[in-house]
């Protein structure tokens, strides 16, 4: 066989994606001439298809090292370095690719890919944009970069990047599925609903679509079936920490804590979890009885995620030595003294020793909590008495009047603050009841309304005086009753045991359950629902009516709220 019929044996072979026979006539090319850079470039392919990507990126170095200016090497290699999580290195190469040809399109996406990797969102956009502008019938450069827009929050420029994707290319099942987390997003679930069934129309083993699809049917109250999918999503990958995360919401909301606690644990690997993962050389706490141990139970998420679930400190304490609170620094001084603690730190202060550790909101899985085993004796919070007697003459009001904490609106970094927070203006209609005066808990960005209260509100503005939580928990024991949207006020007015009425947006967060006006975690708690999506005018409506009414019977004497 001569080295052009050995050539074009092993080309057929390697179109035919006969990897194993394609190798073998290369290795024999090689064998009679090393310096062969297309043998060497092929045969490097070959080996990343065929699962050795190590191997396979030297064979493509030694094929560059002899051929340097091929635009084809550097390309491969690139996606090669991407792929196998390299992408400072990817994007040297690749970056290289392009000094030798700028207006090669698919170097400029792969450089954006590689971009992307590595974290440089704005770059990795320019990128894709460079790609398309010079080759404007690039669908993935269409979809990739609609992927970025998403991950930035500009999500009806995604829409416009992932719908012009489809134009290109109507049967890219990722376009469809990733359209459709863009829809709902946008509170278009109907939408999404169809893009994702388009998706699986075209691959209905395609695990993302069949998650997204979930999520969709969720926010449309749809538990059963969105619990469904999301476990053929598992089926069909059974490591997608995403679909079990949101698994473990569904099944939480229902009330199916057995299951749900389970799943949860699968957080820590959900790519959008805020919390870091905490990798301690000691191991994570399974509940066993510790004999004279310390254990450290750490604080994760947000505010209210510690005030909820530091409830089972006491628990913990009854079967460990000594415990250990490592909790947010706004915190820290509200729970200094906190029943069952030996110590109580802040984050970002060295840790003393301990043997295990437990994160706090895995305490109900290992407490085995179902609703109706939840610890929910309150108060398990207490504000101190000094504190509360240097805010008593600060929250003075006319005699007769009630005394209203009142928030409206959470983190505005919160993905779902959009439809969970108010605007002040919204409670204009609690400004006309009479006898009572609104105190503003409401802190950050938000908190500025309070210098502009409705007309006919009667507002004094705390919230600036509000040092933490400590503050904030001792005027709530002196109100009457707290007004408050779903947020790390509603946890605090719920531990202390001091009444407290939550606005609950349609689809509201795990822990406040289905159709209920109560929360099994805070018996002293009532939640007002939006009764459709985005319909806060009737949760006022009602709120205001109760409020109105409680403020009569106050005035004759009469009733508790």
């Amino acid at each position: 066989m001569t080295l052009q019929q050995a050539f074009d044996l092993a080309h057929q072979h390697y179109q035919a994606a006969r990897w194993r026979e394609a190798g073998h006539v290369y290795r024999q090319i090689l064998a009679q001439d090393p310096n062969q850079p297309d043998v060497l470039h092929l045969l490097g392919l070959i080996s990343i298809q065929s699962g050795d990507a190590g191997a396979g990126i030297e064979l493509i170095r030694q094929a560059i090292r002899i051929n340097p200016q091929s635009v084809q090497y550097l390309n491969n290699l690139g996606i090669a370095l991407t792929n196998s999580g390299q992408p400072e290195e990817a994007i040297t190469v690749l970056s290289r690719s392009i000094q030798l040809k700028t207006d090669e399109a698919e170097s400029h996406y792969n450089l954006a890919n590689a971009l992307q990797l590595n974290g440089q969102s704005d770059e990795a956009i320019a990128g894709y944009r460079r790609a398309i502008q010079l080759r404007s019938d690039h669908p993935l450069a269409h979809n990739n970069l609609g992927n970025m827009l998403y991950s930035k929050g500009q999500i009806d420029e995604a829409i416009i990047a992932y719908r012009e994707a489809l134009r290109l290319r109507p049967d890219h099942a990722n376009s469809h599925s990733n359209l459709a987390a863009a829809l709902r997003d946008k509170g278009r679930s109907e939408e999404a609903i169809v893009s994702c069934q388009r998706a699986l129309q075209i691959n209905p083993d395609h695990f993302d679509a069949c998650n997204n699809l979930a999520n969709a049917l969720r926010d449309q109250g749809k538990f059963d079936e969105a619990i469904d999918w999301y476990e053929r999503a598992i089926r069909l990958k059974p490591d997608f920490a995403d679909a079990h995360f949101n698994l473990a919401i569904a099944l939480l909301t229902v009330g199916n804590f057995s299951r749900g606690w389970a799943e949860y644990e699968w957080r820590w690997r959900w790519k959008n979890f805020t919390s870091p993962l905490r990798n301690f050389v000691q191991p994570q706490w399974d509940g066993q009885k510790l004999q004279g141990g310390t254990i450290l139970l750490h604080a994760e998420q947000g505010f209210g995620d510690t005030l909820q679930f530091v409830r089972y400190v006491p628990e913990v304490a009854a079967r460990a030595g000594n415990v250990i609170l490592k909790c947010q620094h706004e915190l820290s001084g509200l729970l200094r003294t906190f029943p069952g603690t030996h110590r109580v730190m802040r984050e970002g202060e060295p840790l003393p020793a301990f043997d295990v550790h437990c994160p706090l909101l895995s305490l109900p899985r290992i407490f085995n909590t179902t609703l109706q085993t939840i610890p929910a004796t309150v108060p398990y919070l207490k504000a101190a008495d000094d504190v509360i007697g240097k805010w008593r003459p600060k929250v003075d009001v006319p005699a007769g009047h009630l005394r209203v904490g009142l928030a409206w609106a959470g983190s505005p970094t919160n993905k779902g603050d959009r439809t969970r927070s108010l605007h002040l203006e919204s409670l204009a209609l609690l400004g006309s009841i009479e006898g009572v005066t609104f105190f503003s808990l409401q802190k950050g960005i938000a908190g500025e309304q309070a210098r502009t209260p409705p007309a006919g509100m009667r507002l004094v503005n705390i919230a600036p005086e509000l040092a933490d939580f400590s503050d904030t928990a001792a005027v709530m024991s002196i109100v009457d009753l707290v007004i408050t949207a779903d947020t790390a006020v509603a946890h605090l007015a719920g531990a202390l045991g001091r009444p407290v009425w939550v606005l609950l947006q349609f689809l509201a967060e795990w822990r406040w359950l289905l159709d209920r006006e109560d929360s099994p975690w805070y018996p002293t708690m009532r939640l007002f629902r939006q009764k459709s999506p985005g319909d806060w005018d009737d949760v006022i409506k009602r709120v205001t009516w109760e409020l109105t009414n409680f403020s009569k019977q106050r005035s004759k004497g009469l009733g508790t709220i």
